[in-house]
This record gives structure tokens, sequence and C-alpha cells, in this order.
């Protein structure tokens, strides 16, 4: 188990929010701040993301068990577990596993199922950043926008360089071991049933949850509410943050 940095705001009952694959504490920082009118909020750095500790693991079950350490040291119960994309795959699997920890779920635009391998372009891009010989972040945007057209996405992955030391950039994310457990990274959901009253919330406009994966979704956990997001794609939490920290707060002050 790894000690995972995170960050914390308000007070009250706990929210704890997991990042997404290549994301970190700082996307959440701006709804993190909003949701703190309600409850003490925790923003987690999955192992090798943001600032925590890298690991040559990356699989389920020790991300979940890094998420039972961090409660365990924070002395949290009855938590409101909210992850997105990977991490939203991490917070059911941790409910699956520690359902007496958590008092509701929310899930955003993730499914149960396997997903085919879809982030060829962007480690492209990633690979395609010789850091060695990039010495502004201007640069490195113009040799990502080759691979990654999406401005959005764009911005999202340049949040993880940072200054090593003067002139010298560096990732803070560890690219060679999320590389290779992406098949890991990207498997089905054990087939376990969990009574955790959960909120998945989809993007109109992502194809992560489609009309047909509603059923297995309902099979895993039957006390599910699956809510979709206008004029969102997967990052619907920040394309449609107002419409995401409404749904997020409608099912957790139920």
């Amino acid at each position: 188990m790894l000690t995972l940095h995170f960050r914390e705001y308000g007070e009250g009952k706990p929210l704890v929010i997991l990042h997404g694959l290549f994301g970190s504490s700082d996307n959440w920082q701006s709804l993190a701040q909003r949701f703190a009118a309600f409850y003490r909020v925790f923003c987690v750095d999955l192992r090798n993301h943001g600032r925590s500790p890298w690991n040559e693991e990356h699989r389920y079950e020790a991300m979940m068990d890094d998420v039972y350490a961090f409660l365990e040291a924070q002395q949290l119960t009855d938590v409101i577990l909210l992850g997105h994309s990977m991490g939203g795959k991490v917070a059911m699997h941790f409910a699956q596993n520690y359902p007496h920890l958590l008092s509701k779920l929310v899930v955003a635009d993730m499914g149960v199922k396997a997903y085919p391998m879809h982030h060829q372009h962007v480690l492209a891009g990633i690979h395609a950043l010789h850091l060695d010989s990039i010495s502004t972040r201007s640069e490195a945007e113009s040799i990502l926008k080759i691979y990654v057209e999406n401005d959005g996405i764009r911005q999202f992955l340049l949040k993880n360089l940072y200054w090593i030391e003067k002139g010298k950039l560096a990732w803070r994310m560890n690219v060679a071991v999320l590389e290779r457990e992406m098949p890991y990274i990207l498997a089905a959901l054990p087939e376990q049933e969990n009574w955790t009253p959960t909120l998945f919330l989809r993007g109109e406009l992502s194809n992560y949850i489609l009309p047909e994966d509603l059923d297995g979704i309902e099979a895993l956990f039957p006390d599910a509410t699956i809510e979709t997001i206008p004029n969102a794609g997967h990052w619907l939490h920040a394309e449609q943050a107002d419409l995401f920290f409404d749904a997020v707060m409608g099912f957790c002050l139920r």
C-alpha cells in the first residue's frame, strides 16, 4: 500500500474524489471547492499519478488498497466516494470489497464492461515529446497538437508536465507503467453484486456508457441510478461543471 498525496477542503461528512487515467487531484480543485460548502472533500492522487508515489504495480486491487489505507489514515467512514473514468473503476472495486465504509458511490462516465484499447493517439503524443530536448511548454504543446486534436484533452495532458529543474520538464505520471498495464486498466469489473446506493453519470456525447450497457451496470449495482449529462463528452465534470455539480448534489443530499 502506498501513502497517497491529497488535497482537503471544507468540513462535514467525507466526500472522496478519485481522478481518471492521466489525471490528478489538480483537475478537481474548482469542483472540490464547490462541494466543500457541504462536505469535507478529499481529492486524492492515485498511484503513478500527480504527486503520489510511483510503483511497478498498477492493478485495481493495489489502487483500491491504497484508498483503503488512505481512509484508515484519515479515520474516515460513511464516505461518499466519487470516481471518474479509471477512478470510477477504482471506486467500484472499492465498493465491492469495502461496502461497509461507504454511504454512497458516484461513478462518472465509466461502465462495468471491458473497453478496447483507445488511447493510442494520446500515448503516441506523449512518446513524441522528447523532454530532454524540449525547453518550453509551448514547444511541448505544438508537438502534442499533431497527435491530440482536442484542445481540452491536450491541456489536461500538459498539466502533467512540471519543471524538475531549470529548463528541464518531466512527467508527473508514470507513463511506462501506465502503458504496460493498459490492458488491465481497461478490463471489466468483477461480476460481484454491490448494494451501495450508486449514481452513474454518463456524458451524452461520450461512448463510455451506451444504452446496451445499462443492464450490465444494473446487474452488478442493483441500487443504481443512471443519469445523462447533456452536451458533455467523457470529461463531463469539466465540460458541464454546473450540471455535474447539481446532479451529484441532488443524489448525495437525497
